[in-house]
């Protein structure tokens, strides 16, 4: 097994794991853009064009939303938990 920059180990069944969610995730957002722009009235290579674009940008919105989701419920926990195990927590 090989290991990566964080020095663990990934075998090849969770690469191909993660490789099949991966497409299957990728392909069913385009298939929602593609159904969304031809109900839109979209017809011809402009609809290949236009679900191009939708799908790149519900990934780019969802590479940018799911860490700052994380971030954000990171920052909340610290607000109401104290950092000494014999303080009692902030109450909200």
């Amino acid at each position: 097994m090989k290991r990566n920059e964080g020095g663990r180990v990934m075998s090849k069944k969770m690469k191909k794991i993660c490789v099949i969610l991966s497409l299957v995730l990728i392909f069913s957002i385009a298939g929602a853009s593609f159904g969304i722009a031809y109900a839109g009235g979209v017809r011809g290579i402009g609809l290949l064009g236009i679900s191009f674009f939708l799908t790149a940008g519900i990934m780019v919105v969802l590479g940018q939303l799911i860490p700052a989701g994380i971030l954000f419920s990171l920052m909340v926990k610290s607000a109401f938990s104290s950092s000494r195990k014999d303080a009692m927590p902030v109450r909200a």
